[in-house]
């Protein structure tokens, strides 16, 4: 009978977030347990109550999860939460839009933290650090996908030596499950997320050479540097998915380069950001178009001459839940435009 209510539980979370797949069967969760994260050893004593969702990722996993109700607050959205979490979500305390201060999440009376960028609790961090979690007993996670080396590249976001897929987010997805005991949906959502990877690497053909692609985060201006994807996160993998590659080479996570280095690589695609954050006006996707089109030097690229311009969520260049949304939006874009079959 438990086993029977648990695909019971599984199958209307499918369908309520319109997943089209067979629930997973999946171990209750044992306590206490304990997690090797980004490095760290992580204990849970039992579920958490009163988790804060840090960074849109963490929080959209969790309300994927079912998992509203046993969240406080959230904090740091670039862009609007998924349309079928919406509801779900409005159930939840947003702190900001931007990055939120230690005082805001403690007065939350946490007991777990989840964070989807170091930005966000890594070790330079101007919100708060993992330690300042611990000492208050508070268990801090961060996204396997963004635990990266910041070595190479001296900035918050560090660089990736491989390219990004979904398998660290299958561990995310996984892991949060675990510690809120709810395995059987963590197991439904990563088998609907590999069935929609497979369907878009199987329905793109090129017909040619393999196109490469230029992913816009924004800019503060447009003469100042662009804040680009980096060939081997979570744009590279979009541009692999598609049968592409990104013309950016740089292993930078978030490399910001000057339209100089932008027009001579040259992409036969551009890929603007929509963002809902408001920060900057070239946030906005018709803002990037605008300056694509009209600036004498960068108008001149292939991708622009060519009309060869998709808006994707910018949530979707984070290595995330929204990539493979990121991806069929470009995907279908493209096929519009007839560079994809």
């Amino acid at each position: 009978m438990t086993a029977f209510k648990s695909i019971v539980a599984v199958s209307s979370l499918c369908i309520t977030l319109g997943f089209a797949v067979a629930p997973a069967l999946a171990a209750p969760t044992s306590y206490p347990l304990t997690l090797d994260n980004c490095g760290a050893k992580v204990t849970f004593e039992k579920a958490p109550e009163r988790a804060v969702g840090l960074g849109q990722n963490s929080a959209e996993i969790m309300l994927l999860l079912g998992l509203e109700d046993k969240m406080v607050a959230t904090a740091f959205w670039p862009s609007k939460v998924l349309p079928q979490l919406a509801a779900a979500n409005e159930k939840v305390t947003l702190l900001t839009v931007e990055f939120p201060t230690f005082e805001s999440i403690l007065a939350q009376d946490p007991d777990f933290v989840a964070a989807a960028l170091p930005s966000l609790i890594g070790p330079t961090s101007k919100v708060a650090k993992r330690e300042d979690f611990e000492r208050l007993k508070i268990p801090a996670y961060l996204s396997p996908s963004t635990c990266l080396s910041t070595e190479e590249v001296k900035d918050q976001y560090g660089s990736r030596e491989e390219l990004w897929n979904m398998d660290l987010l299958y561990q995310e997805i996984d892991e949060l499950s675990q510690i809120f005991d709810v395995a059987d949906r963590g197991q439904a959502l990563i088998a609907d997320f590999k069935a929609r990877e497979a369907a878009l690497r199987a329905g793109v053909s090129t017909d040619g050479k393999p196109l490469s692609y230029v992913f816009w985060f924004s800019s503060p201006a447009p003469s100042a540097d662009a804040y680009l994807g980096g060939k081997n996160g979570a744009s590279g993998f979009i541009a692999d998915v598609l049968g592409g590659k990104n013309a950016i080479d740089s292993e930078a996570e978030w490399p910001t380069l000057g339209w100089e280095s932008i027009i001579a690589a040259n992409p036969d695609v551009i890929v603007v950001a929509s963002l809902d954050r408001n920060r900057w006006e070239l946030d906005k996707p018709e803002a990037k178009i605008a300056f694509l089109n009209s600036d004498p030097a960068v108008s001149q690229i292939a991708a622009v001459k060519n009309k060869a311009i998709v808006v994707m969520d910018g949530q979707a260049m984070n290595p995330t839940i929204r990539t493979i949304y990121g991806a069929e939006q470009v995907a279908e874009q493209m096929k519009a435009l007839g560079l994809l079959k």
